[in-house]
């Protein structure tokens, strides 16, 4: 059985000294070997910026995809070869904003797929400007005197899509994000996991101390039902989606290719797809 040093490579992380990208890494190495995952039965898919190196930092599949579009490339693995655990990542930017629409329809999809968005509320990669997750009034050097829109809410919209698993964690919280992502991969369907990862270098306002003074943890309320859905809605809006935890997880929705009926048990990668010379400009003649 793997263990957590299976997970770690040789590649030495170039984030910067803080941030808290270093906590997802060690928290999916963490979660991978606690869930009894082999590095051969992993897959990392990343996006763009600072978060979306960590598929290089992980002995694992990885591939590092274009800006935005890690969820169409880990849906299409995913559906290749249906025994690897597929994990998606990358940054608010990367998933809120052009991959927002990616991000929407594989939630209502629900193919098994985790989600793990490292949220630092700005463009790091690209020295600074504000992200969709960035709170109105937020000074950047792309917004000097405040951006004038609202930060969206990747929790509200989750559960608006009809996620089947929703979780909130603080990269500062290593023991509840390894438990949340853990629970994640475990999820028979889409898991979106957002992760508040504060930029130490370009993002001054939402600080390590600043969370830490906004965070409700769900795991310190006794009665939270993660399961009822209105509950889970309604704790949104009272914290303004600052909490942290498994926020909604509905287990009885069919998966994504659970719900073919057509789609066979074993991947792409494992079927026999060689076909005939005459049989493949049979096929083109129908595109001509």
């Amino acid at each position: 059985m793997a263990t957590l040093k299976d997970f770690r490579n040789n590649v030495k992380p170039n984030w910067c000294p803080g941030c808290g990208d270093f906590s997802v890494q060690a928290a999916i190495q963490r979660a991978a070997a606690n869930v009894g995952l082999e590095p051969e039965g992993l897959a990392i898919v990343s996006g763009i910026g600072c978060s979306g190196r960590i598929s290089g930092y992980i002995n694992a599949y990885g591939f590092h995809g274009i800006h935005g579009r890690s969820l169409p490339i880990a849906q299409g693995v995913k559906m290749a070869n249906r025994d690897l655990t597929v994990i998606a990542s990358g940054g608010d930017g990367d998933g809120f904003a052009i991959g927002m629409g990616h991000t929407v329809h594989a939630i209502r999809r629900n193919i098994d797929v985790t989600y793990i968005v490292m949220d630092n509320q700005i463009y790091g990669l690209t020295k600074g400007q504000a992200s969709p997750r960035s709170a109105e009034g937020f000074k950047t050097k792309s917004t000097p005197q405040g951006t004038i829109e609202s930060a969206i809410s990747p929790l509200e919209v989750a559960m608006a899509a009809g996620a089947t698993f929703v979780a909130q964690s603080f990269s500062s919280n290593l023991k509840q994000l390894t438990a949340v992502i853990e629970a994640g991969l475990n999820h028979k369907g889409f898991s979106l996991i957002n992760v508040f990862s504060p930029c130490v270098t370009f993002n001054k306002v939402n600080t390590y101390d600043w969370f830490k003074e906004n965070i409700v943890d769900l795991d310190e309320i006794p009665d939270y039902d993660y399961t009822n859905r209105v509950m889970a809605m309604t704790k949104i809006m009272e914290t303004n989606s600052m909490l942290t935890g498994i926020i909604y997880q509905n287990k009885d929705k069919k998966s994504y290719e659970d719900s073919i009926p057509s789609f066979a048990k074993d991947g792409l990668s494992k079927q026999d797809l060689q076909i005939s010379e005459a049989d493949f400009n049979k096929m083109l003649t129908e595109f001509i």
